[in-house]
């Protein structure tokens, strides 16, 4: 039987969608045989909830430093309440000094010089350091400390000790000239300063082992 042109023209249209939309299902098939990529980019949401994500390393650090502060604080509480009241010689300790000059060298000259000045500040603030110049004498010679022990010594605990122990040393030797020179001491009161940071010295001994450990969580992040 003869078909209309209009029957005609209306089967060509239909046989013309019927190919396009199998064509759109063999695109959609050939599409889901891509393999998935592995890497996704990060969503730019900018909520608070994103602002809270912290990684591995970020808290790590944070532990690292807030184990730092907690261990300065609690050597200066036992400064001021027990060690004050011991006396050798006339002299005592100086364990907040002990701890930030440990760690200044520990941390190395980058991280060390920022340490250095903040831990100094805070350290004059709180009200146990012997005058502002204590600053300066702390940042000049925990930066100090850290140069010549990157420039002539490998890293290892007798070589930070031993850096940290001598800057302890030129500071309770500059502290007194500070206070002879402001005629707050005497002359004879040398041996004092100098038992002091034989003390002191002492203490770092046993406090490097707590103090490195400290520093190495998350790794070690200092470059020689």
């Amino acid at each position: 039987r003869s078909r209309t042109p209009q029957q005609r023209s209306a089967q060509r249209q239909r046989s013309r969608r019927r190919n396009t939309r199998q064509g759109f299902d063999l695109a959609r098939f050939l599409s889901s045989l891509k393999p998935t990529p592995d890497f996704r980019p990060d969503s730019q949401d900018s909520g608070w909830l994103k602002m809270l994500h912290i990684t591995q390393a970020q808290r790590d650090l944070y532990l690292k430093w807030g184990l730092y502060i907690a261990l300065i604080v609690v050597l200066t509480m036992i400064q001021d309440v027990i060690m004050s009241q011991v006396t050798i010689f006339g002299a005592t300790t100086d364990l907040a000094v002990c701890a930030i000059l440990l760690i200044t060298v520990i941390e190395g000259v980058d991280v060390g010089s920022v340490f250095v000045l903040i831990a100094a500040c805070l350290y004059y603030f709180s009200g146990s350091s012997p005058g502002p110049l204590s600053v300066g004498f702390l940042c000049v010679l925990g930066i100090g400390a850290c140069l010549f022990r990157q420039m002539y010594w490998h890293r290892n605990a007798g070589s930070i000790v031993l850096c940290a122990g001598l800057a302890l040393m030129l500071y309770e030797l500059g502290m007194f000239a500070v206070g002879i020179l402001s005629d707050l001491t005497r002359w004879d009161r040398l041996g004092v300063f100098v038992t002091t940071g034989a003390l002191s010295i002492a203490v770092m001994i046993p406090l490097y082992s707590l103090v490195n450990r400290i520093g190495q969580i998350g790794g070690n992040t200092w470059k020689e």
